[in-house]
């Protein structure tokens, strides 16, 4: 069973929102996910982002892939931690 680490699109046409999830590599990209663990909505204002960090590096500790994508939103979040603690 291999799994990553990808984003699943939510939303509305034209508002995209989506979801940072756990999920079978051979799944749809919008199926079934073994744990969602963030959202990102790219349009709103302020706090575009909330991922669990801890469940996210767990995850990887269990062999699942990031996507490059959400490799990159993973660093934003770990910034964003670090400056506010």
């Amino acid at each position: 069973m291999a799994l990553k680490i990808r984003m699943t699109r939510v939303g509305s046409t034209h508002n995209p929102i989506y979801r940072v999830a756990v999920a079978e590599a051979r799944s749809r990209r919008d199926g079934a996910a073994v744990e969602q663990i963030g959202n990102y909505n790219p349009r709103a204002k302020g706090n575009q982002l909330t991922l669990d960090v801890a469940r996210y590096e767990y995850w990887l500790s269990q062999g699942a892939k990031p996507s490059d994508t959400v490799n990159g939103l993973y660093k934003r979040a770990k910034r964003a931690a670090a400056a506010t603690a």
